[in-house]
C-alpha cells in the first residue's frame, strides 16, 4: 500500500496488466466488470475503471449510485478508501457483490437502531445506534440529491478531521424499492489497534467495507 512499493509494481487493475486469460465486460464505456481474484463471497465482482486514476470518491458518488441502479436489487455496491482497506488504491474501482449477504443491510432498516441527525437538502441522514462502531446512512429516491448530500457530508468530516484529503471512509450501496441507501463507515485507522499487538494478542486484520458491514 506504501508509495514506493505501488510505484514498483505494474498495476494489476489496468487492462494491458490483467492476468492472462482474463475476461471482462465493458460497462458504459468506462469501466471492466471482472471477476473478483479472492472472491469473499460465491458472486463476487471488481469494477474497475479503463484509465488509471486514483481511488477517489468525491468525483465519482454519481458513479457508485448507477452502479446501484444498473445492477438492480440483488446486488450490493463496495468502496474502500485509498486509506483505508483498497487494494488497488491508486487505480478507481468498485466492487459488487450479492445483496443480504452482510448484517449491516439489515441493521439500516431497523427503526429502534436509527436516529435521524438531520436532513441535507431533502435527504435524511441517520446515525445508527448500538452497532460498536459509527455508522451513517443517506437515503433518498433523487440521485442528485443524494449525490449533493453525501458531497456536503464528505466535505463536513474534512472539516472536522482538519484534513484537505479524501477522508478514511468505506461504504456500501445497495436499492429497496424506489429508494437507494448509501451506508458510510468513517474511518480514523487503517488499521485497529490489535493489529500492532503481539503474541497472541495480536489480530492481523485491515478492515474494508465487507468487514465493517459483517457484524
Amino acid at each position: 500500500m506504501d508509495k514506493t512499493s505501488k510505484d514498483e509494481r505494474p498495476c494489476f487493475l489496468c487492462p494491458d496488466h490483467l492476468p492472462e486469460g482474463q475476461k471482462g465486460i465493458l460497462h458504459r464505456r468506462q469501466y471492466l466488470i471482472l471477476c473478483n481474484p479472492m472472491p469473499v463471497f460465491s458472486s463476487h465482482f471488481t469494477v474497475s475503471h479503463l484509465d488509471h486514476r486514483r481511488q477517489a470518491i468525491a468525483g465519482h458518488i454519481d458513479v457508485f449510485l448507477q452502479l446501484i441502479a444498473d445492477f438492480g436489487s440483488g446486488w450490493t455496491i463496495l468502496y474502500n478508501g485509498p486509506r483505508c482497506g483498497a487494494s488497488a488504491p491508486d487505480h478507481l474501482h468498485f466492487q459488487v457483490v450479492p445483496s443480504g449477504q452482510m448484517a449491516i443491510e439489515k441493521n439500516i432498516l431497523q427503526e429502534d437502531r436509527r436516529a435521524l441527525a438531520k436532513s441535507l437538502g431533502g435527504v435524511p441522514l441517520y446515525r445508527l445506534n448500538e452497532l460498536g462502531r459509527e455508522v451513517i446512512v443517506l437515503e433518498g429516491t433523487n440521485p442528485a440529491a443524494v449525490v449533493d448530500a453525501f458531497r456536503r457530508l464528505l466535505n463536513a468530516l474534512r472539516e472536522v478531521l482538519l484534513i484537505d484529503e479524501e477522508p478514511m471512509i468505506n461504504m456500501a450501496g445497495f436499492s429497496a424499492g424506489e429508494k437507494s441507501h448509501l451506508v458510510i463507515f468513517p474511518r480514523r485507522k487503517h488499521r485497529p489497534d490489535a493489529f500492532f499487538k503481539v503474541g497472541e494478542a495480536r489480530m492481523v486484520i485491515s478492515p474494508g467495507a465487507i468487514d465493517m458491514g459483517a457484524s
